[in-house]
């Protein structure tokens, strides 16, 4: 009899084992049911917070394209019309026109650009200060002549602020974009091979015959022209003014001394690219011959680009700066010099690389600087 019992209560036990047993797992399934029924609502949420971010961020990115495109497009317009100027300087209202005019040239999402601001001054070419300055500053040598233009896409602005595609389902509408651009007129660091005139031009002469400000060469008053400039042998005291020799012949990197190897590079230009810091050497044999072949070549006159280096008298010199020369003539004999003036906005297609320098009348294209 208890045998019996014994034998019951371990069927009873090993029956409520197995009923145990076969219930752990559906259990447990139940539970992982019921937590993926909870999160599934989080996981949508962040899958479609996720598709409406690359969605909207895309197409954001795509309208500042076509806004920075406009602007720089708009400001390289205006900066082609800055130079030349005039006695007063650059030609800022036709830059701020030309720019102005250019934007409605553009379109944002098939709507024209009507909106914009446009502003030019001087923009300091080493980044300091990184703002574009007004143009009543007096400009330093990396002061450049410059157009800013800035587009957005906003309240009233342009057909407003851009709208989002998914981003609504969280609440959020539209955005605004914007983008602005910087385009410059800069003088050369340097210049290719065959684009310089074999002479040298002293850097003192400037205080007397170019302004800073308007970067023009001054007018002489009897005149109501640039002043007339001899260039040339140094026994010649028209070549000097206040003590300051104004030019003299030089082989840029060659050694040369004789009026023919000279001619040559009259011809030829340098012939290798030279830019600022370079060292060049004054052609100091007797060239009183090569002034006739001047006269002779540019009869009609011409407008070149020589080095400028800080002492016209010594030998050798670094390159300071790159200036425009206008030839009215030559004179040899007892006279040897070449006579002409400084000139202003004088535009030049062989610059060396992309460094920039003083400004002194040569200047290259215009260029983003922003």
């Amino acid at each position: 009899m208890r045998r019996t019992r014994h034998l019951n209560s371990m069927r009873q036990g090993s029956n409520t084992l197995r009923v145990r047993r076969s219930s752990g797992p559906g259990t447990i399934l139940r539970r992982q049911r019921g937590a993926i029924a909870l999160s599934m609502p989080f996981m949508l949420i962040t899958a479609l917070a996720a598709g409406a971010f690359a969605v909207d961020i895309g197409h954001l990115f795509y309208v500042r394209t076509e806004l920075q495109t406009a602007a720089d497009a708009a400001a390289l317009a205006g900066a082609a019309k800055l130079l030349p100027g005039s006695i007063s300087g650059p030609n800022w209202s036709a830059a701020q026109l030309a720019a102005t005019n250019a934007m409605g040239l553009n379109k944002s999402e098939g709507a024209t650009l009507h909106d914009a601001s446009v502003q030019a001054g001087y923009w300091n070419l080493t980044g300091t200060p990184a703002v574009i300055e007004a143009t009543t500053i007096l400009p330093g040598s990396y002061d450049a002549p410059s157009v800013q233009v800035s587009v957005s896409r906003a309240p009233g602005l342009n057909g407003g602020p851009v709208s989002y595609f998914l981003a609504p389902l969280f609440g959020m509408n539209n955005g605004p974009v914007k983008a602005t651009a910087v385009a410059t007129v800069s003088a050369p660091g340097s210049v290719a091979a065959g684009g310089l005139f074999p002479m040298e031009i002293g850097s003192c002469i400037y205080t007397y015959y170019w302004d800073v400000r308007t970067g023009m060469p001054r007018n002489d008053p009897a005149t109501g022209a640039p002043y007339t400039v001899y260039i040339g042998d140094v026994s010649n005291p028209l070549t000097q003014v206040n003590g300051c020799q104004t030019g003299q012949w030089t082989g840029f990197q060659t050694g040369v001394q004789n009026v023919p190897d000279v001619e040559g590079l009259i011809v030829s230009g340098n012939p290798q690219a030279l830019g600022i810091g370079d060292s060049i050497s004054i052609a100091s044999g007797d060239m009183t011959t090569i002034y006739p072949y001047v006269r002779n070549r540019y009869k009609a006159g011409t407008t070149v680009v020589m080095p400028v280096v800080y002492d016209a008298t010594s030998s050798p010199q670094n390159i300071l700066a790159f200036t425009a020369f206008h030839i009215d003539t030559a004179l040899g004999g007892s006279s040897k010099y070449i006579k002409g003036h400084f000139v202003g906005g004088y535009p030049i297609t062989t610059a060396g690389n992309e460094q920039v320098g003083p400004y002194y009348g040569a200047y290259l294209p215009p260029r983003l600087a922003r």
